[in-house]
């Protein structure tokens, strides 16, 4: 007998941008690849399970059956392959699909740059997904329901949906994810730590569709009208021209039919010019706001960088289109590989700008000590020193801005590394021998929140293995009792106002057990701890705390609202 071998992927069919944004009357579609499954009916996966109820109606959508992998007619399963546009805006099986597909598809790509696989934020497996959960024009993740929800509204011309929408499902279950990965990002703290959601969701979105080469290659000159099939006009490959292109134009496109829920915000963040000004300016203390100057940072890196890819092909007028869009493709792929591996070298509480930036040039010099290709490293680091965000590590000459190894020398001795491998209890441990080496502060809660042995695969195949270690410590004070800790306690808060503080750090161990890294946030920092309070107490938190879980009409609001803490946003 011959073995058989299954399927690893299934391709599904996508709306590759939003049905609003079109190429000669017809959508932007694209097939991509997802982990392979047998579905049952939804699509209904072991991570991904689609519900298709309608709340405002009451209706419950009828799910399709899907063929096992490797029956259909293109070989992978895919009933909605080449069907016609208007099947896939008006069949509710195919909105089922589109959400399905998408977030599977970034499922999968953080799955990969991580190393491991990645849970959600809820106690349970699968996430929920509503393709037409309401008659509204909001989408919001819900860890209470464990889900994602998905709004349509009448549109100008058409009835949108907001599950057709690649960039509101995939930065949806980014917002996910991340809830999964670092869970007290949610917690009351810096302006910064919750625009860094916001932020964050962006450019996965944003980088999650530049990864298509199809896409790329349709939208990078979409109104040039000097458009040739298998050529590409020099003018159009500048840094300039491609943030218009590929950044400003397509997020005037999102933006004619949803202008509630997307548009206007990826717009204004490509408008951001570097200025060193947004940090401090008051206007960018909403974290919605804020979080512009993340995306912005982020996204003329890549600009720069494929820019600059092109230079020695700008010899003559015209550049060979598939050479641009390969370019293109595979450096959104690396820098999306890069923010989402760096996530493991951030701190898991209180998060800034400046800790993500030293976490990106650390996670990406372990896994490619040689940047000669991209020099990623080296413009990311100029590019956010553009924007006012410093590295919040010096680093070494060779690599600055990276993270320091730990300054003091560690016990090991009465611990077992396999054993921390899987065991938080051993890690404590380990992390209470070591507690004078590692600045804990003794006087607090002190919890192990994660363990998270990983195996990641460089660009040449090198594959190095890294465990991850996350933990939190809380310490209950009254504001009179802030000085003793060096903190200063805002003005006019009452001396007996009851407050938490919150700190932690993540520990990088190497394949043999040893620390690499030691990232920080200490719960009696006094400059952080001081910023902090002094914007909660600002913003009215230790008022009405309730206020700040109010999400209902946030994002429809958010030019007035002052704050926006959690990923729990309903936009």
């Amino acid at each position: 007998m011959t073995a058989t071998t299954s399927p690893r992927t299934r391709t599904l069919t996508i709306i590759a941008q939003d049905p609003s944004v079109r190429v000669d009357g017809k959508i932007l579609r694209a097939q991509v690849e997802v982990p392979a499954e047998e579905l049952a009916p939804g699509p209904w996966g072991y991570r991904v399970h689609v519900v298709d109820y309608d709340s405002s109606t009451g209706s419950l959508y009828r799910p399709i059956k899907y063929p096992p992998v490797g029956t259909n007619r293109n070989g992978d399963g895919d009933p909605f392959y080449k069907t016609s546009d208007a099947k896939l805006l008006s069949d509710p099986n195919f909105h089922a699909q589109n959400a399905y597909a998408i977030v599977m598809r970034i499922l999968a790509r953080f799955e990969f740059a991580l190393g491991r696989r990645v849970s959600w934020g809820f106690y349970g497996h699968q996430i929920k997904v509503a393709p037409h959960a309401f008659a509204d024009a909001n989408a919001f993740y819900s860890e209470d329901d464990q889900a994602l929800m998905f709004g349509y509204f009448p549109g100008m011309t058409r009835m949108v949906f907001c599950c057709l929408s690649h960039d509101i499902v995939a930065h949806e279950t980014a917002h996910a994810l991340l809830d999964g990965l670092r869970q007290r990002y949610t917690d009351p703290s810096s302006p910064e730590q919750a625009a860094f959601h916001e932020g964050f969701a962006d450019v996965v979105a944003l980088l999650s569709v530049f990864a298509l080469p199809g896409i790329v290659e349709t939208i990078i000159d979409l109104n040039a009208r000097d458009k040739k099939n298998n050529q590409i006009a020099r003018k159009y490959t500048t840094a300039e021209a491609l943030r218009k292109s590929m950044l400003l134009g397509l997020a005037k496109e999102m933006g004619q039919e949803l202008p509630a829920i997307r548009g206007d915000v990826l717009r204004r963040s490509v408008e951001l010019v570097p200025s060193k000004s947004y940090i401090k300016d008051p206007e960018f203390i909403e974290p919605h706001r804020r979080g512009e100057i993340f995306v912005a940072a982020v996204m003329n890196s890549f600009v720069e960088v494929w820019s600059k890819r092109l230079d020695a092909l700008r010899k003559t007028e015209y550049l060979d289109r598939d050479r641009v869009v390969e370019e293109g493709a595979m450096i959104a792929d690396y820098l999306l590989t890069m923010v989402i591996r760096a996530l493991d070298y951030a701190p898991p509480v209180n998060l800034e700008f400046c800790d993500f930036l030293s976490a990106i040039l650390t996670s990406d010099r372990e896994i490619n000590p040689n940047d000669s290709r991209y020099h990623f490293r080296d413009i990311l680091r100029k590019t956010f020193i553009s924007y006012g965000i410093e590295p919040a590590s010096e680093g070494t000459k060779e690599d600055p801005g990276i993270w320091a190894p730990p300054e003091q020398d560690l016990s090991y001795e009465l611990v077992h590394f396999e054993s921390m491998q899987r065991d938080p209890d051993e890690v404590f441990r380990f992390i209470w021998q070591n507690r004078k080496a590692l600045d804990l502060y003794e006087d607090s809660y002190t919890r192990v929140l994660s363990l998270r042995p990983c195996l990641r695969i460089g660009p040449d195949g090198f594959a190095l293995r890294e465990t991850v270690v996350e933990y939190m410590q809380i310490v209950t004070v009254l504001a009179r009792e802030l000085g003793r800790l060096k903190i200063t306690a805002p003005e006019d808060m009452p001396a007996d106002q009851e407050l938490k503080l919150y700190g932690g750090g993540t520990l990088i161990f190497d394949e043999y057990g040893r620390v690499k890294y030691h990232v920080t946030n200490r719960v009696n920092h006094p400059q952080r701890q001081t910023q902090r309070l002094k914007y909660l107490w600002e913003y009215g938190y230790y008022r009405d705390p309730s206020s700040f879980r109010n999400f209902a009409n946030l994002h429809r609001k958010k030019r007035a609202a002052p704050f926006a803490n959690s990923i729990r946003q309903e936009w």
